[in-house]
């Protein structure tokens, strides 16, 4: 089943009030990968099977969050690098620092950081010691967003987490930290990596 919002009158009430993070025992629907993209036949391994069903999961994931994004303006990788600085304090980040700690890595996150400091969520200035660095902070319009954010955004970690048991979510943390870790192992990919400054 798809989960919609309105736009207006968004908050984390109003999810928690239409949906709850428990459903009741029985009432869970599941489909396989196959129904889900309508693929007539078999995968070649289970393997392949479990690869596309954590990218096409990670897009509903993905596609839900944004809903509750939607109405404030705001995407998924500037919400993550409006929490990386808000995180940082008073201080802030050189702009490569923050593109290391993103959660979905891209290589424009000047282009993004230019973009949000149109809208008044962060400003930037040059490293006084080192004029190539540029430094970002998030500004109180920015930290005025992530308050009205915080709820809804609480409410939704609920929801989606609701569906495993605490043990469930143990074992699949593990799982999901091996694979990143075989992944980085096999590509040589080191975590954060960036060129841009």
């Amino acid at each position: 089943m798809a989960l919609t919002f309105r736009s207006s009158n968004f908050n984390g009430d109003a999810i928690n009030e239409s949906l709850s993070p428990f459903p009741p025992e029985g009432s869970r629907v599941t489909t396989s990968i196959l129904e889900d993209i309508k693929q007539s036949r078999p995968f070649r391994s289970e393997s392949h099977e479990a690869y596309v069903t954590l990218l096409r999961t990670a897009d509903d994931a993905k596609r839900f969050v944004s809903q509750v994004l939607e109405p404030e303006g705001v995407t998924l990788q500037q919400y993550n690098v409006l929490r990386i600085l808000r995180g940082a304090g008073e201080d802030g980040l050189p702009t490569l620092s923050v593109a290391e700690r993103m959660i979905e890595r891209t290589p424009g996150v000047t282009r993004l950081i230019d973009r949000m400091e149109r809208k008044g969520w962060v400003c930037r200035e040059r490293c006084t010691q080192d004029r190539r660095r540029v430094w970002c902070r998030i500004t109180d319009e920015g930290l005025d967003l992530l308050a009205r954010l915080d709820g809804p955004m609480d409410a939704v970690d609920d929801i989606l987490a609701g569906v495993l048991e605490d043990a469930e979510l143990r074992r699949l943390l593990d799982y999901l930290n091996r694979i990143r870790a075989h992944v980085r192992t096999v590509t040589g990919d080191e975590p954060g990596e960036s060129t841009e400054v």
